[in-house]
């Protein structure tokens, strides 16, 4: 160990951390003995994110650690900080010793001092604090590779000490784990303590392939459910316990169902087992059902408001990509729905929208959000004549930004009862109040009024590019006339901004944008992917002939949010080329989701698209 009074012999000015020069760590090492507790819990915060920073340590990393060390053993009021810092630096998977990168590496640096100090460290296998014990556990563990002969039998005596009869069951649990990483095998799967057999339960789904033995997930399953006090949750790694667990019940589809449901069975403590059930719909394919099912169980199990946000959330994210869900399903949300509490009945309403539900519109009419029109505008097209008068009182009460553009957005499924809306439209865009999607709005509605145009023709000359090309688009549909237009994208597509999105506004002009076609040309080999996919689309619009876009759009298509806009665009030309064929196969028949999506989209899952265009695209060819 090395004491601050040594700290000056190290040039910290020649090394760095994440954030350059490393001149600022004798500072902040010094600060750890400080009286002062908020300068301490600063220079603690600070050190976590410069010699170690997002998983990755630095040159100046394993000069620090004989430092750190002396801090851990001579400020016993930060004693489990700092080992616990000391283990982090030092994390790695024991592969990493046989890869050809390891030495010279920075991580092997911090193991190389942290070996020579552990001898000083093992005493803190003793501390009278339990969590001092558990933080000096991850140190030992973080070595058990890379330790010579005789330090690594003594380490390993200690720790199997731990476990054999530390009187704090988190303890000997951690021990256990501890001696999975020196190379021990212990049978804990029938121990006498919940906490053990949990810890034997991961080390073993940890050595094994999914699908996990049924004894395992029992395990999971009964001693899981009652989850670890958050001040317990101390990191292996970069991960907790917690978190790893879900990583790796994520992997069996079947197992982590079981678990989940027997996590609510038990009562969904701090909605575990209802947060898992998420994990495996967002993970894997055809689980809706189930996971909805089990998201069913845990509703009336939430403790208050606050706890059912989430698991309706989620409900009303899935339910959609339920052909038919159940009725009991559709109940619970309608009870929710009138709920006092004015969010859990919001996101009930929007999850029974969602269902399909036909009560759902009638609440939605007597409660409206810009959200809840959006969502039963878009699943009952044929409310049309209840919910545009809604949607127009909400414009015409003034509202703007994002709830403004999901009212004018809502208007676009609801067909001719929507040109009601006419005068809201044109105030909104008179008044740039989600000026974008009136323009867009009032160029596919129509009709084409001295207003309008007027007022469409204005907006193509705003400093607002987005705008200016809705407006000139629109105002090309309104009246036929493309000069406007055309001039419009000149100036875009020659200019300064996101050409991209210029592009691929180009569509309803067709062929009256062939004067457009020199500008778009050269982006068809541009360097950023979503230029391209433009350029390919607005190419195909404007000649008609998919030939120069069809290379183009093979080659982005994969399972990315570029990849599945060219899918879809070669959906709509219907041709396939052969080379594609092997990847659209596994984009339609993987049980694994290929697009995540969040839970906040209001639009179908990106992975459901991604499926059902590959198999139409298969189909048809």
């Amino acid at each position: 160990m090395r004491s601050p009074a040594e700290l000056d012999r190290v040039q910290w000015h020649d090394l760095t951390h994440a954030y350059g020069s490393a001149e600022d760590v004798p500072v902040l090492i010094r600060a750890l003995y400080e009286e002062d507790q908020e300068e301490v819990e600063e220079a603690i915060y600070e050190l976590y994110g410069n010699i170690h920073h997002q998983g990755t340590v630095y040159q100046a990393s394993a000069p620090a650690v004989p430092f750190l060390a002396h801090a851990a053993v001579h400020v016993p009021g930060r004693r489990a900080e700092l080992l616990m810092l000391l283990a982090t630096l030092a994390a790695h998977e024991p592969e990493d010793v046989d890869s050809p990168h390891w030495a010279g590496s920075s991580v092997a640096a911090v193991c190389a001092e942290l070996g020579r100090v552990l001898p000083d460290l093992l005493p803190c296998l003793t501390d009278a604090d339990g969590t001092v014990r558990r933080a000096a556990l991850r140190v030992a563990a973080a070595l058990a590779e890379v330790l010579p002969a005789g330090p690594r039998e003594e380490a390993e005596a200690r720790v199997a000490g731990l476990y054999d009869g530390d009187p704090v069951p988190a303890v000997r649990a951690d021990a256990m784990v501890a001696l999975g990483r020196f190379g021990r095998e212990v049978a804990g799967l029938d121990g006498p303590l919940p906490e053990i057999r949990l810890a034997a339960a991961l080390l073993t789904a940890e050595r094994c392939e999914p699908p996990y033995p049924a004894v395992l997930v029992a395990v999971l399953a009964a001693d899981g459910a009652v989850p670890a006090p958050r001040a317990d949750a101390l990191p292996w790694g970069d991960s907790t316990q917690e978190e790893r667990l879900a990583q790796l019940l994520s992997e069996d589809p079947d197992a982590g169902l079981a678990v989940a449901a027997g996590w609510i069975a038990a009562g969904d403590l701090d909605a575990r087992g209802s947060w898992l059930a998420r994990q495996i719909a967002d993970t894997w394919r055809d689980r809706e059902p189930q996971v909805l099912d089990l998201l069913l169980t845990a509703l009336p199990q939430q403790p208050d408001a606050d706890a059912l946000t989430g698991p309706l959330l989620a409900v009303g994210h899935w339910v959609e990509l339920v052909p038919e869900p159940s009725a009991d399903l559709r109940d619970v949300l309608h009870g929710y729905a009138t709920s006092a509490d004015q969010e859990v009945a919001e996101r009930a309403l929007h999850a029974l929208v969602r269902s399909r539900d036909p009560r759902a519109v009638e609440l939605v009419v007597r409660r409206p959000s810009a959200r809840l029109l959006a969502a039963a505008a878009r699943h009952f097209p044929t409310a049309a004549e209840q919910l545009t008068p809604v949607i127009r009182r909400q414009l015409a009460a003034g509202a703007a930004g994002n709830e403004g553009i999901a009212l004018v957005l809502a208007l676009a499924p609801l067909g001719a009862a929507a040109r009601q809306a006419q005068p809201e439209l044109v105030d909104c865009l008179r008044t740039r109040r989600a000026a974008i999607v009136a323009a867009e709005q009032l160029g596919a509605n129509g009709p084409a009024t001295a207003e309008v145009v007027e007022l469409l023709r204005e907006a193509a000359g705003s400093s607002d590019t987005s705008l200016r090309s809705a407006a000139a688009v629109a105002h090309y549909r309104v009246t036929g006339d493309a000069d406007l237009a055309v001039g419009t994208f000149e100036q875009l597509l020659t200019g300064q901004g996101e050409v991209h999105w210029f592009m691929s506004r180009l569509e309803p002009l067709g062929s009256a944008a062939a004067p457009l076609l020199p500008l778009v040309e050269p982006f068809l080999t541009a360097e950023y992917e979503w230029i391209r996919m433009s350029a390919a689309e607005a190419h195909l619009w404007i000649t008609g002939s998919p030939d120069r876009a069809l290379p183009i759009l093979t080659e982005l298509v994969g399972p990315t949010r570029v990849g599945l806009k060219a899918l879809d665009t070669l959906a709509t030309i219907g041709r396939l080329p052969d080379e594609l064929r092997p990847t659209l196969e596994t984009f339609a028949s993987s049980p694994r989701r290929l697009l995540t999506d969040s839970p906040h989209s209001g639009d179908s899952h990106p992975d459901d698209e991604l499926r059902t265009l590959a198999r139409r695209l298969l189909a048809a060819g």
